[in-house]
């Protein structure tokens, strides 16, 4: 069968739009999913320059026809580009261009035919699935951290960022804040996930140790040295090294740090043979470097190098409304692991959790929630089962009390100023969601129509 009589009914059955133009940019054909696809008429561009469509993946140069007007026929070709074009109303429309030019027989530029396949609703989607993913975070927490307040968003958001590229970076935060768990986060986020991930803990070893630990030695370096051995930089190759507690790394290791991130190379202890690496270098203090390098103890250039992208992460006493979220994971995690059934925590024993300052932060609040469990037998963990530092501290006063004034103010308040959000209003008490839905029907309070 002479299928040639039959193209433009293939062309018009075809769901990406395509468009034919001349060696000026100007639009001599297009199919009917190009209308859809750009909100136009074929009457309204036919003759029309490209250029009309705002296309961001073209080079236009305008000097001439042919070559001389863009990108596209200086090369010859466009494969699977990703552009924006713009819409006849105005909106952005994500696509997938590929071009390829149309030569005669000698070779001459006749035009270039462009098909443009729509991606808006795929966006839509992975729009969604990103939105379901925040939204998720209460639940079933982000990658090991759990906290849906302000500040943890924000944490949140800069690790998805920079965790796609290989910047260094450094997390600041107080001991027990979770570094070591953002520090994996950037990592499960970045293009080297699949790779190794390696923890150096900078501040256990002494400064003998860590220069082997982090570059690796050769048989005969020093005494104990009875077989080489790769260090963590070399383990860490293509993935990610997490230098944990670095103001500590005595000055001779940060000049020769230094060297790995200017020049890529490491050599082994007891040798002088260069070894390249592609490692990228998370690292994380609780120390104010900046006055350490004001003391001669922390060299400037490097604090430069690793510093480029910092994260600070808020202590726990600064996102007490986290507090109740972080208490029901442990609640989970601890009744898998012991196999109790300890389903929730009495409203006066979170108050005493709420009223304490966590100077260990999370790792402070996850022992107290263990030395709960191993009182606790099963059902409600009570004041009884916490540990005395933290009953032994005087309560913050409850919109839960049954006594004092302004109890049931404060839940209208917040509940009013929220517009009844609960998770919000939630956060702003510093309580569950649960626990505000049991405040709110103890005091009969409902939302205005």
């Amino acid at each position: 069968m002479d299928v040639s009589k039959y193209w433009k009914t293939i062309v018009d059955t075809l769901q990406d739009g395509i468009l034919v133009v001349d060696p000026h940019g100007r639009i001599l054909a297009m199919n009917p999913a190009a209308e859809r696809l750009t909100g136009y008429t074929a009457a309204e561009l036919i003759g029309k320059s490209c250029r009309m469509l705002d296309c961001t993946g073209c080079e236009i140069f305008g000097k001439g026809p042919g070559e001389n007007w863009c990108g596209l026929y200086a090369r010859g070709d466009v494969r699977a580009k990703k552009c924006l074009i713009t819409h006849k109303d105005n909106r952005l429309i994500n696509v997938i261009k590929n071009a390829s030019v149309l030569r005669d027989a000698a070779g001459r530029i006749l035009g270039a035919v462009e098909t443009l396949t729509d991606l808006s609703e795929i966006v839509r989607q992975q729009q969604e699935i990103l939105e379901l993913r925040k939204s998720l975070h209460l639940e079933e927490g982000y990658h090991g951290i759990f906290g849906e307040s302000t500040a943890m968003q924000s944490v949140y958001e800069l690790v998805d960022n920079v965790g796609k590229t290989d910047a260094p970076v450094m997390i600041y935060g107080e001991s027990g804040t979770g570094k070591e768990l953002v520090a994996r986060a950037l990592h499960d986020v970045s293009p080297r996930s699949h790779r190794p991930f390696i923890k150096v803990n900078c501040a256990a070893l002494n400064e003998n140790l860590l220069e082997s630990e982090l570059f690796g030695h050769i048989r005969g370096a020093y005494t104990g040295a009875d077989r080489n051995r790769i260090g963590r930089f070399e383990a860490a190759h293509e993935g990610t090294i997490f230098l944990d507690e670095v103001g500590d790394i005595p000055l001779s290791i940060q000049v020769k740090l230094l060297r790995v991130l200017e020049e890529k190379e490491i050599e082994r202890v007891g040798d002088h043979r260069p070894i390249r690496v592609d490692v990228r270098i998370v690292s994380a203090t609780n120390r104010n470097l900046e006055r350490l390098i004001e003391n001669g103890r922390f060299r400037e250039d490097l604090f430069f190098r690793i510093n480029v992208f910092p994260i600070r992460l808020p202590p726990l006493r600064d996102r007490p409304g986290d507090i109740p979220v972080i208490v029901e994971h442990f609640i989970r995690q601890n009744n898998e692991r012991t196999g109790k059934r300890i389903l929730r925590i009495s409203p006066e024993a979170m108050e005493r959790l709420l009223a304490y300052s966590w100077p260990g932060n999370v790792r402070e609040l996850r022992n107290a929630m263990e030395y709960a469990f191993v009182l606790c037998p099963n059902g409600s963990i009570e004041m009884r089962h916490l540990p005395h530092k933290i009953v032994s501290r005087p309560a913050i006063v409850s919109v839960n009390s049954s006594e004092g004034s302004g109890k049931k103010e404060r839940l209208i308040k917040a509940l009013e100023k929220t517009a009844w959000n609960r998770a919000e209003a939630a956060r702003q008490l510093g309580v569950s969601r649960v626990t505000l839905w049991k405040w709110i029907k103890k005091h009969g309070l409902e939302k205005p129509g």
